[in-house]
This record gives C-alpha cells, sequence and structure tokens, in this order.
C-alpha cells in the first residue's frame, strides 16, 4: 500500500462509520489548523453516533486515493464531487 502522509501510520484520524463500510465516498478532507487534526468525511453533517476515529493507515486502506492531499497544509480542506473526481484544495476560511 502507498502511503505518502508525512504523519505516522498510527496517527488517528476522524471520519464516520459509514466511510469505514464503504456506503460512502470520502469528498471532504480538512487539516485542522488549531490541533493538525484530519477529518476524511462524506460532505454531509456528521451525527455523533455515526463519527469514528480510526489510524491514518486505515484511512488509506479504505481509500488510497486521499494520498493526493497528503500535503494539505494546516487548515485548509480538499473536496471532491465523487471518488472518480479530481481533488480541489482551498484555505478553510
Amino acid at each position: 500500500m502507498l502511503f505518502r502522509f508525512l504523519e505516522d501510520k498510527n496517527t488517528m484520524v476522524i471520519t464516520t462509520k459509514d466511510i469505514i463500510e464503504k456506503k460512502k465516498e470520502i469528498v471532504l478532507v480538512s487539516h485542522d489548523e488549531n490541533d493538525g487534526m484530519w477529518q476524511f468525511l462524506d460532505g454531509a453533517d456528521v451525527a455523533e453516533e455515526n463519527a469514528a476515529i480510526i489510524s491514518l493507515t486505515e484511512l488509506v486502506n479504505i481509500d488510497p486515493s486521499v494520498n493526493e492531499v497528503s500535503d494539505l497544509p494546516l487548515g485548509w480542506i480538499a473536496y471532491r464531487e465523487n471518488k472518480e473526481a479530481h481533488w480541489i484544495k482551498s484555505e478553510n476560511k
């Protein structure tokens, strides 16, 4: 498995149970400016009971295309229409 992130493979990230179970695609990635936390989301509001924390390596195994945003700066987001679309990166204002 290709792993391009600078963070340790065991770094904890936020995602959803629907993404883990491959019911939904990752279309929004956030790299939090305050604490450096990564969030990999499906674009919908996340209900607390659907939130999940897994390791970065587990997340990359679920969707290797997130490697394309491994250089996302702190305080930025990346989004796309669907898994086949190109990522668009922008500062999270």
